[in-house]
């Protein structure tokens, strides 16, 4: 293939067909593809375990590529819980009738076609797919070479929904992987309306840099847990361990512990069995190097300049010692990426200082940062977090699927 512009026209061409469809019609597409994605289930174990058969089991990606019968009764479940929220498009945001008797309504759209690239979640390719149809829009589909057959088998279930329900099945699109074709979907301006990169920070660069569609920032996570002096040190450690171990690979994990020089050695005490059941490499600064190196803490590193502000997305996170709140907040703001931030204090006047003081995309007072989910927050599957400050920030999700159009209706006015 030389070009993926034929690819590209025909998801253009398919907007009618779904943004023209009725909110019981995309209700019912949602509701089949969950029950067809259950009765798959091993047809679609079968196709991912090809793709994980080719990454090394030391790769941290592994584990976001893996879709065995738990997570894909999940995504089945996502699917019923997207048919179950109300349809974003076609709501009356203003209404007035001007002096010369044009009557001016204000409503929401489908954004229209929504580039989406991204590498190695093949859930992804679900919730994108669900998303963008309960919404009425097309989406445009580049995966990871990594996740190639599993998403070919899903996007073949989603087509023969599609096609049973009378819609035009161009309404999900997969592209090639082959990277020449990432500049001309980057370039599409006439048929991609939006470009949203989840990913590693390189992509979202890449994205950022190369792309004449307006995009969406949404994926990269350098998060960060301070524990205060004044903490219940036994909820910080089980927040911190949580943080980091639950699910290392994702955007919302830990990556770096903040703590208080007055209660390094208590936390570190605390947390340390929890981090080693799970071996996670500690890269330290100083002081607390020494008291995990008193604790006899086997998966230790000093700490270099670059280990702070790095997004790890593995069994490893780095520890800052500091004097008290403000430095915490200066060494936070210097190398957060505003994904998701924390503080563990019993002092309320500070935590509130901190979640408003913090500029993130959500803020924690005394809770786990892996709480940063569109389904968590009750919105829904979620095409990604969203860094940025325009359009949508924090789960970027069915909600802002949606942009706004003027409807001016006259009877012969003239200006």
């Amino acid at each position: 293939m030389d070009t993926i512009q034929p690819i590209l026209y025909k998801a253009h061409q398919a907007i009618p067909s779904i943004s023209l469809a009725t909110d019981q019609l995309k209700q019912e597409v949602l509701h089949r593809l969950a029950a067809l994605i259950m009765q798959n289930i091993p047809l679609i174990i079968t196709e991912n375990e090809k793709d994980l058969d080719r990454m090394p089991d030391t790769d941290p990606k592994k584990d976001r590529l893996l879709l065995n019968e738990t997570r894909i009764k999940a995504l089945a479940d996502s699917l019923n819980d997207i048919a179950a929220l109300p349809d974003p498009t076609g709501k009356l945001m203003l209404e007035s009738t001007t002096k010369e008797g044009l009557h001016i309504q204000k409503k929401t759209v489908p954004l229209g076609v929504v580039g989406v690239i991204y590498e190695s979640r093949p859930n992804v390719t679900i919730d994108v797919a669900a998303l963008c149809i309960r919404s009425g829009n097309v989406c445009v589909l580049r995966g990871g070479s990594d996740a190639l057959h599993t998403n070919i088998v899903l996007v073949s279930i989603i087509h023969s929904v599609l096609r049973d329900a009378g819609l035009d099945p161009a309404i999900v699109q997969l592209l090639p992987t082959d990277r020449k074709f990432i500049t001309e979907m980057l370039t599409a301006v006439k048929y991609i309306d939006i470009i949203i990169p989840r990913g590693s920070q390189q992509l979202i660069e890449f994205v950022r840099q190369n792309s004449l569609v307006p995009t969406i920032e949404t994926g990269a996570g350098v998060c960060h847990t301070y524990v205060e002096q004044t903490a219940d040190l036994d909820k910080a450690a089980a927040i911190v361990v949580n943080a980091k171990v639950s699910r290392p690979s994702v955007c919302n994990a830990l990556d770096t512990i903040v703590v208080d020089r007055a209660v390094v050695k208590q936390l570190l005490t605390l947390a340390a069995p929890g981090l080693l059941a799970y071996d996670v490499e500690i890269f330290a600064d100083e002081e607390s190097y020494s008291v995990l190196k008193e604790l006899k803490y086997p998966y230790l590193q000093n700490a270099a300049p670059e280990d702070f502000g790095r997004e790890f997305l593995d069994y490893k996170c780095s520890v800052k010692t500091v004097n008290g709140y403000d430095e915490a907040v200066a060494h936070i703001s210097q190398y957060s990426s505003k994904h998701s931030e924390a503080i563990i204090t019993q002092n309320t006047e500070l935590g509130e200082r901190f979640i408003n003081e913090i500029d993130a995309a959500a803020v924690y007072i005394n809770a786990s940062t892996r709480f940063t989910d569109g389904a968590e927050f009750g919105l829904g599957a979620e095409i990604g977090i969203s860094t940025q400050k325009l359009h949508a920030r924090g789960p970027f999700a069915l909600e802002k699927l949606v942009t706004e159009k003027w409807y001016v209706r006259g009877d012969g006015q003239v200006r």
